[in-house]
């Protein structure tokens, strides 16, 4: 075995261990009637409301993440490395949470009895209709940006500290105001990592459950928690919750290879 060989192979065996072996037993599961279960998904009334439902809960909330995250890594690249590492390290607390945690935390910050609800409440605001929109494909999609717009900013920070602003700044001498240099000049250059990185976060959207169970519990029509009722104590159709979630790892692997094939093709570029 080659060295290179030898350092990836930890890299091979976890992959494995924690990927390959539960997709398998997952697939075995699923095929074990044939197509049937795949069949019974698709023919179950709500399949495709809740198809729909995840497709625009996973737009929705990648778009927001994504162009709020190029933004905070806009700003955190034109910092001092020193202000730029502690402020990036704040920013990345959300990722060590679980879905649970940062549901239960906006429940108390901006549910009906919620710190920030009683404030605007007592500003004026109809405190009834702030926390109801919490437990609402709105509100998650508000929630489950707390964890996606590290993720951005973490993907496109470096590449935003390396940018060359000379090109800016040689843009704005020639006439262009900021936002123009900025959709003409560093747009175009960032926009296959910044595709990347939407892809990335759309990805987690689209399979998270633990968020969306705590706000809206199953009434919410996604596949996760369609799955979920599934696998849950009044679900007994075992071979077609594991197609369900063949069905739920393929896009979410799909959505994933795009933005790597992006990211690759971005830096063969360069």
């Amino acid at each position: 075995m080659t060295k290179t060989g030898a350092l990836a192979l930890p890299g091979v065996l976890l992959l494995a261990l924690f990927f390959a072996l539960p997709v398998i037993a997952v697939a075995v599961d699923a095929l074990s009637e044939g197509g049937a279960a795949f069949a019974r998904v698709f023919a179950t009334a709500g399949f495709w409301r809740a198809a729909g439902g995840s497709a625009v809960l996973t737009f929705f909330a990648a778009s927001l993440s994504t162009m709020i995250g190029i933004g905070v890594a806009l700003h955190l690249s034109r910092l001092s490395p020193r202000r730029r590492t502690a402020l990036s390290f704040v920013i990345a607390l959300p990722l060590t949470f679980s879905g649970l945690i940062v549901a239960y935390g906006f429940i108390l910050g901006y549910g009906r009895a919620g710190f920030v609800t009683q404030v605007l409440a007592r500003a004026g605001f109809d405190a009834a209709s702030i926390g109801g929109a919490l437990f609402t494909p709105t509100g998650l999609a508000f929630a489950s940006s707390y964890y996606l717009i590290p993720r951005v900013v973490i993907g496109m920070l470096p590449i935003l500290v390396n940018f060359d602003r000379a090109q800016l700044a040689a843009a704005e001498s020639l006439g262009a105001t900021p936002a123009q240099a900025f959709r003409q000049v560093l747009l175009p250059q960032v926009a296959a990592p910044l595709l990347a990185s939407f892809c990335l976060v759309a990805a987690v959207v689209f399979g998270a459950y633990g968020t969306a169970l705590a706000l809206v519990g199953t009434q919410l029509p996604i596949l996760p928690l369609r799955l979920y009722s599934l696998i849950s104590e009044t679900g007994s159709d075992f071979p077609a919750a594991a197609a369900l979630a063949l069905l739920i790892t393929a896009v979410c692997s799909t959505i994933i290879t795009t933005g790597e094939w992006l990211g690759a093709k971005h830096e063969r570029h360069l």
